[in-house]
């Protein structure tokens, strides 16, 4: 492996490689946070129904993942690059695709075509456009730079182009998808998703751009590395020994449950519950301050303490504050929201860094096998994310139909309401604290391991070079 000789790392890098996430964000946090909301409020579909799409629809996927990263990793570069071609390749369709999803006017259709339309949007976007651009996105990070640090900084900026993100949709979109009744209750209003879905795009597009026009790839694959790439078998079994990919794959899929049955059910804990839509709003400037404030501070602490420990330290104050408002069961929006605030400590920090961890694994997979398969790896790791995608969205619709959520009444049942309570404050505790044990007890990648992998790596590069 080399580096050329193209201008040195620095924040046009991190700045551009932050509106790539940003731009992913735009479509996909979108969805995540009003989709499920768009299915069953605007277009009449059952909650059992929408978690049965996305359980599909995420397992398609994690396979077109895995389809991807072998392509990134075996197709002959370009001129500008082996994962910066893509973004130029898939911005406009993916944008595209997502802007069809959120057509009001299928409402009026029948609903064995409703169910047809959402099964083919949804499956285009995520499982063939998006993958195309996601992969090539989230394997670049180790190609821009080799350097630790350097990598660190780019999962943090990646984290704020989510945030970022975050910060426009959950504050600006409820304010203008939702409305009040005479009663109180909130009404979304179906022609404002799909002007918000066309304006996300336009702004993704943008956003895609920019990441391609300021990222440069400097670390280059050397001709004899690539002549002993591995076999797909040989892959599959030495992937198989990886272990800190195996226990990286097992926290990622349990924190997705956490974080997408938490964004999942949000709209309905303050819609249902709270029946405060402004509170919706609240919650998201509340979480984007505490990763603002999170974000200065958390390559500092992860190079003191090591990214493996201070992540279970913080995934487990996150735990114990959902336990807390579980066992506590407040009727407060305000209480709720402060709580949350608190929880989100730990899952700002740890978001921050979960990019890094990748990386790590990717040298730690070298380190054994003296093959680099960035691509292929970072894959492995998208798919279990879309598993635990899959899972999380299912898990949020088929729990909306095991508590008896009727999608076409105006107002819940108190009952209903209870439950909704229920599952966003357990669940998210006793996923986030299985998070923290994984990294305390099966991640083998502590800050001593990965400082000498860094060192190996170096050792032999410099000899190859």
């Amino acid at each position: 492996m080399s580096s050329n000789n193209k201008r040195p790392f620095g924040l046009r890098d991190k700045i551009g490689y932050m509106f790539g996430n940003f731009g992913n964000d735009f479509t996909f946090v979108f969805a995540s946070s009003f989709l499920m909301i768009f299915y069953t409020k605007v277009l009449g579909i059952s909650g059992g129904m929408v978690g049965t799409l996305f359980l599909v629809a995420r397992i398609f996927d994690a396979f077109s993942d895995l389809t991807m990263g072998r392509i990134v990793d075996t197709v002959k570069p370009a001129k500008d690059g082996r994962f910066r071609p893509w973004i130029r390749r898939v911005c406009v369709p993916v944008t595209v695709a997502s802007f069809l999803m959120y057509q009001y006017g299928v409402a009026a259709w029948p609903m064995w075509a409703k169910i047809v339309y959402i099964y083919v949007t949804y499956l285009v976007w995520g499982g063939i456009f998006y993958t195309g651009i996601n992969i090539p996105y989230g394997s670049m990070a180790s190609v821009i730079s080799n350097d630790a640090g350097d990598r660190a900084s780019l999962s943090i900026f990646r984290n704020l182009g989510t945030t970022l993100a975050n910060l426009m949709i959950g504050v600006g979109v409820p304010l203008i998808v939702y409305t009040s009744d005479a009663q109180g209750n909130q009404v979304a209003i179906p022609e404002r998703f799909t002007l918000i879905a066309g304006i996300f795009s336009v702004l993704a597009l943008i956003c895609y751009i920019l990441c391609y026009k300021l990222c440069i790839e400097r670390v280059q694959i050397n001709k004899v590395e690539k002549e002993k790439g591995q076999s797909p078998k040989e892959l599959i079994a030495s992937l198989g020994k990886n272990r800190a990919l195996i226990a990286i794959i097992g926290a990622a899929m349990s924190s997705l449950l956490a974080m997408f049955l938490v964004t999942s059910m949000n709209n309905y804990v303050y819609l249902d519950y709270f029946k405060d839509k402004n509170m919706l709003s609240i919650v998201t400037i509340v979480m984007t301050g505490v990763s603002l404030a999170v974000a200065p501070f958390s390559t500092a602490i992860a190079k003191k303490f090591g990214k493996k420990e201070s992540g279970a330290v913080a995934l487990i104050l996150t735990a114990v504050t959902y336990f807390v408002m579980y066992v506590i069961k407040t009727q407060s929006a305000t209480v709720f929201i402060v709580l949350t605030g608190v929880s989100y400590i730990g899952v700002a920090y740890f978001n921050m860094i979960i990019w890094a961890y990748i990386t790590d694994v990717i040298d730690y997979q070298e380190v054994m096998t003296y093959k680099r398969e960035d691509g292929t790896v970072y894959a492995v790791y998208s798919f279990a994310r879309k598993v635990g995608q899959a899972l999380a969205g299912g898990i949020g619709g088929f729990a909306l139909e095991l508590i008896a959520y009727d999608s076409s009444a105006v107002a819940q049942t108190t009952d209903v309401n209870n439950k909704i309570y229920t599952v966003s404050t357990i669940f998210p505790a006793i996923f986030y604290l299985i998070v923290a044990l994984i990294l305390i007890f099966f991640y083998p990648l502590g800050k001593k391991a990965v400082e000498q992998n860094i060192e190996e790596l170096k050792r032999r590069h410099e000899q190859q070079s």
